[in-house]
């Protein structure tokens, strides 16, 4: 009999009975219970039959994360669903699986656009930047005079002379956004993608090849930016980093104003 109180397992049996078989091809007919047999997703998943049954019913001993994504990949999971079924059978989340961003969407564009008077951005771990708003564009950078590829803030950073010369103290900056592409690469399992990123930089900049090879690492999520903009002249914001709900490969980072001051001359500035 099947323990009720085995969370992995109630969770499996439901996926299970969710799926219906003609999908895969398998005869319907009829069925004790809805769904997919126990020998059917075992097959599937490429596991013993009798060992996803002992796991259903709680007594199949700790799974592995090899036997976890094979069972996630033969319910068809979702990645929200994959993510639970590590929790409860291994009380952690399965390791990250980077994947390129291609967009944001539209929902997402319009929080960016409601942001009227505070710059904001969304950039994916190896800090390319995806969309913004218009106050980003006429404050920090017009990305869409900036070729798709050429989008990165590290890029930026470190080869666009008028992007330099607008931080109030670029080598310190610097030090900040190289520590932070680090860290942020590691944290999604994008190690391979910054690994290009950082040979190509090391090539066209030494000062980055020196802070690469420090190999500091920088996860402050906020924090005070100064720049010398060419219109406005010097201006202070203030930066905090959010999560995307439902995309951990993504992050939103919003300016605001330090003083009212600064509010006033931004507002002055955008409205013209």
């Amino acid at each position: 009999m099947a323990d009720d109180t085995n969370s992995l397992g109630a969770f499996l049996r439901d996926r299970r009975a969710r799926i219906d078989p003609a999908s895969f091809g398998l005869p319907g007919g009829r069925r004790r219970t809805p769904g997919l047999r126990r020998e059917e997703v075992a097959q599937r998943a490429n596991i013993s039959p009798t060992w996803y049954t002992w796991l259903e019913q709680g007594r199949g001993g700790a799974p592995s994360a090899d036997a976890l994504n094979r069972i996630a990949t033969g319910l068809m999971l979702t990645q929200a669903e994959r993510e639970h079924l590590f929790m409860l059978g291994l009380g952690r989340p399965p390791e990250v699986r980077y994947r390129q961003a291609d967009g944001v969407s539209p929902r997402l564009q319009r929080v960016l656009d409601a942001l009227s008077t505070s710059p904001a951005i969304v950039k994916t771990p190896t800090w390319d930047v995806l969309a913004w708003n218009r106050a980003a564009a006429l404050l920090l950078t017009d990305y869409a005079k900036i070729p798709v590829g050429e989008r990165n803030v590290l890029r930026l950073m470190f080869n666009n002379a008028s992007v330099r010369a607008a931080q109030d103290d670029w080598q310190s900056v610097a030090r900040f956004v190289v520590g932070g592409l680090r860290a942020d690469a590691v944290r999604a399992g994008a190690s391979a993608e910054v690994a290009q990123l950082a040979e190509e930089l090391s090539r066209t900049s030494p000062e980055f090849a020196a802070l690469w090879n420090d190999n500091d690492i920088a996860g402050q999520d906020d924090g005070l930016k100064k720049l010398n903009h060419g219109e406005i002249g010097p201006i202070e914001l203030e930066f905090s980093t959010f999560a995307v709900d439902g995309r951990t490969d993504l992050a939103m980072v919003v300016y605001n104003p330090v003083t009212s001051e600064t509010a006033r001359r931004i507002a002055a500035y955008l409205a013209g």
